[in-house]
């Protein structure tokens, strides 16, 4: 009777083991399934707007900063004598409009009153004079408005919440205009992005739900969703080669690869403990819409 029991328990046990290998076994061949994936999200290049060498740096590397938080200032000096030149610039212009319209509206009295005593001629130029005048102080106006702005940029500000990563600047670094100076990682933008095969595709929807293991956490997956699906990927033949010629690859007729098409997939919430990184690796599974 014992050793009945014990067979039994034994059968019980390697059935199990089978019936639950089939289910992955199903599980794997009816469900898109890649270890080509990653951990993706937006990198701001953070550029200042104007030239300078950096006189404050208020971070450090891979810090955490708020949006709104200041980055860097790059020396202000020049700019302040930019904007007081501005500011006398436009008191000059102010008044030259000012004598220019005394002038206007003096010689048009005296030709009201007197229509000989001033020609038409005359009371046009100082018209037009006074005119540019006026023109003057709107672009004086916008040469302040300009000088203002610069000597703003001269301290940046972190545009979204995030991690600024791979910084190599420190005071006196020269910064140029429009060139980037450090990366920011948007904390809210992440991201998984996968390779599957075309012969998959047909499975994969718009909303179908994923699942997303990532090699630095595998005990705890991420439930997601399908974002979008890649419309074409770079050719491989046909580009440009020697003598602008088509460069070709050889192709073993009797193997045809599978190309791999990008899947973007929209994270859900993340399990505790799991921090995302900009490059991490990951498997994902698209389940099943049944």
């Amino acid at each position: 009777m014992k050793k009945l029991l014990i067979i039994a328990l034994n059968i019980i046990i390697i059935g199990g083991a089978l019936f639950l290998g089939y289910q992955k076994y199903q599980e794997y061949f009816s469900n898109p399934w890649t270890r080509d994936g990653q951990i993706r999200a937006n990198v701001i290049k953070v550029a200042p707007r104007v030239s300078g060498p950096l006189v404050q740096v208020y971070i450090k590397d891979n810090q955490f900063v708020h949006k709104g938080d200041p980055l860097f200032q790059i020396d202000p000096s020049t700019y302040e004598v930019s904007l007081a030149q501005a500011e006398v610039g436009l008191q000059r212009a102010k008044l030259s409009a000012q004598g220019r319209k005394i002038e206007f509206v003096r010689l048009k009295d005296i030709r009201a009153k007197d229509r000989g005593a001033v020609s038409h001629k005359d009371l046009i130029r100082r018209e037009i004079a006074y005119e540019e005048a006026k023109l003057k102080i709107k672009a004086a106006e916008q040469q302040l408005k300009a000088a203002k702005m610069n000597l703003a940029f001269t301290k940046v500000y972190a545009s979204v919440d995030g991690y600024v990563s791979n910084i190599d600047i420190q005071l006196g670094t020269q910064a140029v205009m429009n060139q980037p100076l450090i990366a920011l990682v948007d904390s809210n933008s992440f991201w998984a992005f996968a390779y599957f095969r075309e012969s998959e595709l047909e499975q994969i929807h718009i909303g179908s739900t994923a699942m997303v293991t990532l090699m630095a956490h595998p005990d705890k997956p991420i439930e997601a969703k399908v974002e979008s699906i890649g419309w074409g990927i770079a050719p491989k033949n046909g580009t440009v080669g020697y003598n602008l010629l088509p460069s070709v690859n050889p192709v073993f007729q009797w193997i045809r690869l599978a190309q791999r098409i990008p899947v973007r997939i929209a994270l859900d919430e993340l399990p505790e403990g799991v921090e995302l990184r900009f490059g991490l690796s990951a498997s994902i599974m698209v389940l099943d819409d049944d």
